[in-house]
């Protein structure tokens, strides 16, 4: 994998995501750009610039009012054909620059306990098992009926330098 450049989502991204979630999920981050419009949340978009065909790669964000004085990040994904290359790493990384930027010192998010690959990987950046929630959200099946998932998270934290 080429270098990676990360930037803010923007909406015309958004049609070349199909990777990255179902429409509803898609709908979702929609609306998450309108609150990065107010300042509330920063989205990013990683794009591969060496050798990479200029499309987004990986997309997560960072909100900066769930929880005052800690940056809360969330909607973390990678291309399917871009995982296990750094990819994540640098997102995350990217995400917790942008919590440093607003003063904050400590980082959070959530990782469905069913999915250990994600939760090796946040480990691996030094974030620290907390305890364990029931999280939903709206899904979509693949008809295209929606329904409120529910499942369990690991809470993770990592205090930043």
């Amino acid at each position: 994998m080429g270098a990676v450049e990360f930037r803010d989502l923007r909406a015309d991204d958004l049609p070349a995501l199909g990777w990255a979630g179902s429409p509803t999920h898609l709908r979702s981050v929609a609306a998450e750009l309108e609150r990065a419009a107010r300042g509330e949340v920063d989205y990013l978009a990683g794009v591969v610039t060496d050798g990479g065909d200029g499309l987004v790669r990986a997309v997560g964000a960072v909100d900066h009012r769930a929880t005052p004085g800690r940056g809360a990040l969330f909607q973390l994904v990678v291309h399917p054909d871009h995982r296990s290359q750094g990819l994540g790493t640098a997102l995350v990384g990217a995400l917790e620059q942008r919590v440093r930027n607003r003063g904050n010192r400590e980082a959070y998010l959530e990782v469905e306990v069913d999915n250990p690959r994600a939760l090796a990987l946040y480990e691996r950046l030094g974030y620290r098992r907390g305890g364990v929630r029931t999280s939903s959200w709206t899904a979509e099946r693949a008809d295209g009926t929606t329904y409120l998932h529910r499942t369990r998270c690991r809470v993770l934290t990592r205090g930043l330098d």
